[in-house]
This record gives structure tokens, C-alpha cells and sequence, in this order.
């Protein structure tokens, strides 16, 4: 026996270990799922196969009749799923059956609770495939070959779930892939035909290939049990709501059902038909724009590909779903779909579609939970969809000022926002910063916060670039309550601030600060705070600056305006102190202030600290 046919014991990754105790012990109450998984998976093989053969039709070894076969053995306790879909060589086995290549799984894992009921949530938004047949199972036995490979390289597969597998080479004349079902001694209730067929019947009505099993009593052979047929071919009146449901969990591996879908068919010059879905959950590799996502292309029910950002853009990577055209050639490559002009035609009409869905959506009491999701993937179709740019800035939601009795300020559209602006209010004001906390404490927000103006909290990483794109909104610009030259205050009171400003202080603090800041001025914007920084003019703000560096980009330093609130009691006692260097730790100390308020870090911390505590000290009276 050669070291490539030997069999061999090897190691589940520890991801996996862990992910197959939290299969077994948390997805019990919802055993049947096992069956829909391997299913789905056969049907992907099928899928496959199918592409694969448009260039090679070797690969069908003179069997083009795809098909999902489900058998039992009621007195060993055993249940078959057997497929002729494309199967898998020695390599990819290992890699699909052994390891989780998956991003996200930290973050997966670091957000399960131990709370199994909420943890079969996680599960199923994770996706688990395969290991779902540990739910049931102590014991799987997986036997397949590549299609095109010879019969001697044949695999098999082997575990009990709890940290180890074996693999060896086998001789096997049928490709495609055979899982055997060692069921545990409570789950001998699915080696039964009755409870199979109606499992299979609700999970694989779907499926386009057919799902075979023995038939019933004495009679011999296997009979269809699902209607074989593409399920987005058939008229929307005669598919029910679960039907739609159970398709989204076919195409997405989502466990939960999704919160609206969209189905059509058009008719015409072009000739196409769509299903979209907007999920409920975001998957854990949503932020990976290299990670496969959402739409699958169909020619003429063939399926062709499922990662091509030509179908929907980026910003829509969270949708699931289908989108089947005759007006494509059946071997469609990448570089035919970038220069195809009917594909442009779809593409164009399917955003405007899944639009019109989160439009429809918006106006429900899901629209929180999906914002929740995919709010922040929705913020990139303003900078990359300049066509529908309008129409997406419509659907943002903020956190904003105009009701902040909770923890958690309600969220609200630019036409919300507009609809409540004063007549004399001529902007939709916004403030960006690294978090909510932030920026709903910014002291930049005293002045607007005293007049009744509402402002947007903005805090998501993508806010900045979004402000830089998404300019004006309903004819109404959209400005930084940091820009210098922002005067919210007017008439006798800034006059008054005006008179104060002569007093002689403004011009020591600059003085004493020398080359950290750009100027020192008097606020129109303070009613709390002693000083805050703002920007000048087309300056970029502090935030974006530490985001970039952060980033690892090379940004010039800029000084910044530290403004005064000349009415503070604290700038009433710096204009008292005529020792030079004691006034000279007053104004750093403001200085430093503003920074931390704005979510800033001081280049000297320790500094900082000293001036603070010989401050305080001063002021109790004590010797520093």
C-alpha cells in the first residue's frame, strides 16, 4: 500500500471542533435542517458539474441525467444522500470536510453566547453545510470522485464528529459524492421513508434536479418526490410564501428567513428572470469585498456563476438570490459579462429593483433591523453609484439630536430632517466622529443644542468619505458643525461675544500657543465648554486625519482654530493670571482639552496629567 493510498488519521481544526459541538448541542430542537444542507450541497455539486461540462463534456462519463438520491436502511439505522454532481478529489475533501475557510470565524465565535437558542441564530447566519449531518449522526461515512478523474482515485471520508477523521484512496467507479448516516440511537425516527419524504418534500421542492427515493411498500425502484423544476419558472401565483422562503435558505445557507423578496419576469427585446432577497442577518464575511457573495447567474437554468460583481454592484453584495437570462451565451466568461451589453441592460434594472425593495422596506418596521445590517454596505452606493446616488441618500438613516431622551437616539432620514428644519435654517448640519458617544458630547453641539438646531450624528468609519460625496441633499447643503466659519449664533449676542473678544486674552492664549494652532478666536458655537477646535475652510477634519494614519497613509499635520468661550468661568480666571508660564499651562491645558473632547490622543499624555494635578492642587490651596 503507497502513502497516497493509505489511510490516514488526521485532525479537525480546532474551528471546526468547536463548530461541531455547537452544531450538536445547539441546532438539536431543529434536527431536520440536517437533510435540506446535504441537499442544497448535492444540488451545488450539480450545479456545478453542469458548467463545467459546457467546456468539457467529458466530465459527464456518458451520464448527463443529474440527479439527488436519498435511501435509508430502517434496521441499520442508516441514511443515504447520494449525488453526480461534480465530486471532490483527495485535496479538496481535506479542505472542504476538514478545515473553515471562511472569514469571519473569529468574529463568529467571539459573538456566540453560550445561550444555545440565541446561538443557532449565529449558526445558521455562519453557515455549517456538511457538519449539519452531525445533528443527527455519531458517525459519517462520505465516499466520492472528482468527475474526470479515474476510477482509482476515488475518496473516503470518515469521522464520529468529535476531533478526528480518516481519509484513504478507494476505488470508485461513479463520480459525484455518497454521505452514509450512522444515525445516533435518538434520531432512528429519519431512517423512516414516510418522515424522509416529507422532509424532502418541504426542503427540495425548490431544487431543479430531481430528488429520488425508493417508493413505497412492496414496490421496486426509486420515484421523484420534488417537482424538478427551477423554482423561479413557475408563476408567482402558484408559489406560496414558504416556497419563497425555503429557496432564499437553498441559495443564501441562511437558517432564518429573509425579511423581502422581489420576483419577475420580463419579456421582450431582452428576456430575463429575477428573484431577489434581503436577508435579515449580515453574514460574518460581509466586510471581505474579495469573499463570494449574493447573486447567482443562470443561462437558460444553467448555472454559470455566482461571484461576479457585474450581476449586482458591490454596494448590494448582501442580496441573495437568482438572475436567469436567455440572452447570454451558455459559455459566458468573465471578460464576455464586463463588455456584454444586455447583461449592462439587466444590471441597471435589477438595482433599480432591489432599490424599489428597501424603498418598499423603509417604510416598515423592519427597516431598523435591516439599517441595522446593512446600513453601513448601503452608505457605499453613494460614492459608487452616482446614478442612483439620490435615491440611495434617501434610504440612510442617522443618529441624530432631535430626541435624545434614550441611550440610543432614534435614527432619521434627510427628508425626516429636512421636514423639521426652522424656515431660517438654510443646511443639514452633521458632525463626524470615531463613535456615537463622541459626537453627541462634542462641545461643537452646545450652540445648535441652545437654538433648537437639529444635527446628524455620524460615527461609522464610512461617514467621511460619505460627507465628501454626498454634498447636498433635497437642495439643501450639507455642512460640519466644525468648519471655522460656522456661526450659528446672531444679532445682539454675537455682538456681545464680538466685545468680549477685545479684551486681551484671545491674543495671549495664541501667543502662548505659538505654532499648535492655526488661530485663537472667540465661539459663536460654546454655551458649556471652555474651547473646542474646529476646521478651516476646506481643511481636512481631525477624524479623517487619524482614520488615514490609522490606515497607515502619510497625512501632513495641520493645525487647527482652537475657539474660546470667553463667558466660561475658566477663561475668567486665565485672564487673572499675569504669570507668564502659570498662563501658559491654562491655554495647554485647554488646548489638550478640546483635543480629548473631539476623540483625539495628546502627543504627551504624562504632560497632560502633570499640568492637571498641579491645577487642582493650585486651586485646593496645596503646594504642587
Amino acid at each position: 500500500m503507497t502513502a497516497a493510498t493509505a489511510k490516514e488519521q488526521r485532525g479537525f481544526e480546532s474551528e471546526v471542533r468547536q463548530l461541531l459541538d455547537l452544531v450538536i448541542n445547539s441546532l438539536y430542537s431543529n434536527r431536520e435542517i440536517f437533510l435540506r444542507e446535504l441537499v442544497s450541497n448535492a444540488s451545488d455539486a450539480a450545479d456545478k458539474l453542469r458548467f463545467l461540462a459546457l467546456s468539457d463534456d467529458s466530465l459527464y462519463e456518458g451520464d448527463a441525467d443529474l440527479a439527488v438520491d436519498i435511501d435509508f436502511d430502517e434496521k441499520a439505522g442508516t441514511v443515504t444522500v447520494r449525488d453526480n454532481g461534480i465530486g471532490m478529489s483527495r485535496e479538496e475533501v481535506i479542505a472542504n470536510l476538514g478545515t473553515i475557510a471562511k472569514s469571519g470565524t473569529r468574529e463568529f465565535f467571539g459573538a456566540l453566547s453560550g445561550d444555545a437558542r440565541k446561538d443557532s441564530q449565529l449558526i445558521g447566519q455562519f453557515g455549517v453545510g456538511f457538519y449539519a449531518a452531525f445533528i443527527v449522526a455519531d458517525r459519517v461515512t462520505v465516499t466520492t470522485r472528482k468527475a474526470g478523474e479515474p476510477a482509482a482515485h476515488g475518496v473516503r471520508w470518515e469521522s464520529d464528529g468529535k476531533g478526528e477523521y480518516s481519509i484513504e484512496t478507494v476505488e470508485r467507479a461513479q463520480r459525484g459524492t455518497e454521505i452514509v448516516l450512522h444515525l445516533k440511537e435518538d434520531a432512528k425516527e429519519f431512517a423512516n421513508g414516510w418522515r424522509l419524504r416529507d422532509i424532502s418534500k418541504r426542503y427540495s421542492d425548490h431544487i431543479s434536479i430531481p430528488v429520488r427515493m425508493p417508493k413505497g411498500g412492496d414496490e421496486e425502484g426509486s420515484e421523484v418526490v420534488n417537482q424538478a423544476t427551477a423554482m423561479w419558472t413557475r408563476s408567482k401565483n402558484e408559489l406560496t410564501d414558504e416556497e419563497y422562503r425555503e429557496f432564499y435558505k437553498h441559495v443564501s445557507h441562511d437558517f432564518g428567513d429573509p425579511l423581502r423578496w422581489v420576483h419577475s419576469k420580463v419579456e421582450g427585446k431582452l428576456e430575463y428572470t429575477t428573484l431577489f432577497y434581503l436577508p435579515a442577518q449580515a453574514p460574518f464575511d460581509l466586510w471581505d469585498r474579495e469573499a463570494k457573495h449574493g447573486v447567482k447567474l443562470y443561462v437558460q437554468r444553467v448555472f454559470i456563476m455566482d461571484d461576479a460583481e457585474e450581476l449586482l454592484p458591490r454596494y448590494l453584495r448582501f442580496v441573495r438570490g437568482i438572475i436567469d437570462t436567455s440572452d447570454l451565451p451558455l459559455n459566458v466568461s468573465r471578460e464576455i459579462l464586463q463588455k456584454n451589453k444586455a447583461l449592462e441592460t439587466i444590471r441597471a434594472a435589477s438595482v433599480k429593483k432591489v432599490l424599489g425593495l428597501i424603498e418598499e422596506l423603509a417604510g416598515s418596521e423592519d427597516y431598523p433591523k435591516f439599517w441595522q445590517a446593512f446600513g453601513r454596505v448601503l452608505k457605499e452606493g453613494v460614492v459608487e453609484d452616482f446614478a442612483n446616488k439620490e435615491r440611495i441618500a434617501k434610504l440612510l438613516r442617522f443618529a441624530s439630536t432631535h430626541d435624545e431622551q434614550g441611550e440610543q437616539p432614534p435614527l432619521v432620514g434627510l427628508d425626516d430632517y429636512i421636514g423639521r428644519m426652522g424656515d431660517d435654517q438654510d443646511a443639514i448640519y452633521y458632525i463626524v466622529s470615531d463613535s456615537l458617544a463622541t459626537a453627541r458630547n462634542s462641545p461643537q453641539l452646545e450652540g445648535f443644542r441652545d437654538r433648537g438646531i437639529e444635527v446628524l450624528l455620524m460615527h461609522d468609519p464610512i461617514d467621511e468619505w460619505l460627507v465628501g460625496h454626498l454634498t447636498e441633499y433635497g437642495g439643501k447643503p450639507l455642512k460640519s458643525v466644525l468648519q471655522a466659519d460656522l456661526e450659528p449664533v446672531a444679532g445682539a449676542d454675537a455682538e456681545k461675544a464680538g466685545e468680549q473678544a477685545d479684551n486681551g486674552v484671545l491674543a495671549r492664549i495664541r501667543s502662548a500657543l505659538g505654532e499648535r494652532v492655526a488661530d485663537v478666536r472667540a465661539s459663536h458655537r460654546l454655551t458649556a465648554s471652555p474651547a473646542c477646535l474646529v476646521s478651516g475652510g476646506e481643511q481636512m477634519s481631525a477624524n479623517l486625519e487619524r482614520m488615514l494614519r490609522a490606515a497607515g497613509q502619510d497625512v501632513p499635520e495641520s493645525k487647527r482654530i482652537l475657539e474660546i468661550n470667553l463667558g466660561h468661568p475658566m477663561l475668567r480666571v486665565l485672564d487673572t493670571i499675569e504669570d507668564g508660564e502659570r498662563f501658559e499651562h491654562w491655554a495647554t491645558l485647554l488646548h489638550e482639552q478640546s483635543i480629548l473632547a473631539e476623540g483625539g490622543r495628546l502627543d504627551d499624555p504624562a504632560g497632560f496629567v502633570r499640568r492637571m494635578n498641579e491645577v487642582v492642587l493650585e486651586l485646593a490651596g496645596q503646594p504642587g
